[in-house]
């Protein structure tokens, strides 16, 4: 470039353009580093964009990793450990449903819904998974011959295992996801419980719309059919295995209210539910409708689930269930054991159809002796029939906070001296025997409901209170 033209470019460069009155290269220089700037930008966007691209597969990759870690190689894991000699579980059917532990599900909830309960149910570990094939062998194709009972939701076959195991087979009935809910509950409540006297669960099948439960076989039937089956004029339970049958049901009772967490309310205690084996040793039964309660807590329900009869008044009328609702139907229990009377009867004249009522009447009117059942050989003694009726009584009062907890009656039931002489206890208190009919005459169980043929002898709640602070013996 020659030097004419330098200075043309200089000349031209320092002319003064019409955009305020700027110079031609400022003009220039402008754009020039506009087009700097927005071509950075660009470039930044593109890169940013771009990590952006990079990172969001991997964000589900990670998600999707995890998920595989917990629930995909789980099972195998659990599969493996299984000792090896043990028979692998067959394959469980898609509608297999089932919880080892806290609140059941709702029962309407389908089968289909819970199909991943089937591999949980094969390692709880606790019990045999059988096979629909086995148990229709075991009970003859469940033939009526081998009907030992029938209730609303199911009913129960005796059945002979191959290796000569005798099993009850209780088949649940399939009515509206009842036979679901009962299933569950069941396997739920004593799958893994095991005590002398509840009944032992063996083992389940689940195939298709079948839900069966395999109990051990308790031989001498149940209590209900000894009370008001045709057993001749005199019945072979003597007075004596009748209280057996009480401690050990309440004994049952106990390891259910206080030896689970969760704890077990059986909500359906009544005789036929009482199976007694060939020593006349108590097992309580059928735990279909049983409920898990967490400790200090209760239970209300808008479905009030029990036998007519036997239910609490306070859970009939709120739906307020707690363990208490149990021991009110086991002092049923007892009264119908003393007496040998159903706890409703309409057979009989009016004023006796209500056993609570009538038994109340005649222990009011000193008639105590005349409520024992009449086919006992070998009447009791006036001590031995007091004890059962003050703990009857006791169990029965319509304020469920006044009812002694189940282990407590186990302690007055073995107490020889539970009724104690009012000269014993008066070494704490100087009242008299007057003052303490005053102090307590709003007490439903006292020397007055034992007909008054006590006259120096009473319970007063101080002894009462000392049970709250023993521990619960075991046989």
């Amino acid at each position: 470039m020659s030097v004419y033209d330098a200075a043309f470019v200089d000349t031209e460069l320092a002319k003064r353009t019409s955009i305020f009155g700027l110079r031609l290269w400022v003009v220039i220089g402008i754009l020039v580093g506009s087009v700097i700037v927005i071509t950075l930008f660009l470039l930044s966007l593109c890169l940013t964009s771009r990590r952006r691209r990079i990172r969001r597969p991997t964000t589900p990759l990670v998600s999707k990793e995890i998920l595989e870690i917990v629930h995909v190689p789980a099972p195998p894991e659990i599969r493996t450990a299984e000792p090896p000699k043990a028979p692998p579980p067959p394959p469980p059917p898609p509608a297999a449903a089932l919880y080892s532990s806290g609140e059941s599900r709702s029962a309407c909830e389908t089968a289909s819904s819970l199909g991943s309960a089937g591999p949980e149910v094969s390692h709880l570990g606790w019990g045999r998974w059988y096979t629909l094939r086995e148990l229709e062998d075991a009970t003859n194709r469940l033939c009526a011959e081998n009907v030992i009972g029938e209730g609303g939701y199911g009913i129960v076959y005796r059945g002979l295992l191959p290796e000569g195991t005798k099993v009850a087979v209780k088949n649940l009935l399939n009515n509206k996801g009842q036979a679901e809910r009962e299933f569950k509950v069941e396997v739920e409540a004593i799958g893994r419980v095991r005590h002398k006297n509840l009944v032992r669960l063996l083992g389940y099948c689940v195939e298709g719309a079948y839900r069966m439960l395999v109990y051990e076989y308790v031989e001498n039937g149940n209590l209900e059919q000894w009370l008001h089956g045709d057993v001749g004029p005199v019945s072979p339970i003597t007075w004596d295995i009748r209280m057996n049958i009480i401690l050990g049901t309440a004994k049952g009772l106990t390891y259910l209210h206080e030896g689970l967490e969760p704890k077990v309310v059986h909500r359906d205690v009544k005789s036929s539910n009482i199976l007694l084996d060939r020593q006349w040793n108590p097992k309580v039964s059928d735990f279909g409708l049983a409920k898990l309660l967490y400790a200090e807590h209760s239970y209300v329900t808008t479905r009030v689930m029990g036998t007519f009869g036997y239910v609490a008044p306070e859970y009939a009328c709120t739906g307020m269930l707690t363990e208490k609702s149990d021991v009110y139907s086991f002092g049923i229990l007892i009264m119908e054991i003393i007496t040998g009377r159903s706890p409703v009867d309409y057979s009989r004249p009016q004023g006796e159809v209500n056993l609570i009522e009538w038994l109340k009447t005649m222990v009011g009117n000193r008639k105590s002796e005349e409520v024992v059942d009449p086919k006992l050989a070998d009447k009791p003694s006036s001590k031995a029939l007091k004890r059962a009726l003050l703990v009857a009584l006791r169990c029965v009062d319509p304020d469920a906070k006044k009812r002694p907890k189940i282990g407590h009656v186990i302690h007055m039931l073995e107490t020889e001296d539970l009724f104690r002489d009012d000269r014993r206890i008066g070494g704490e208190s100087s009242r008299s025997h007057r003052d303490y009919q005053l102090d307590h005459k709003d007490s439903r169980v006292d020397k007055r409901q034992i007909g008054g043929e006590i006259t120096d002898q009473s319970q007063s709640e101080d002894d009462s209170s000392r049970y709250d602070h023993q521990p619960t013996r075991w046989r």
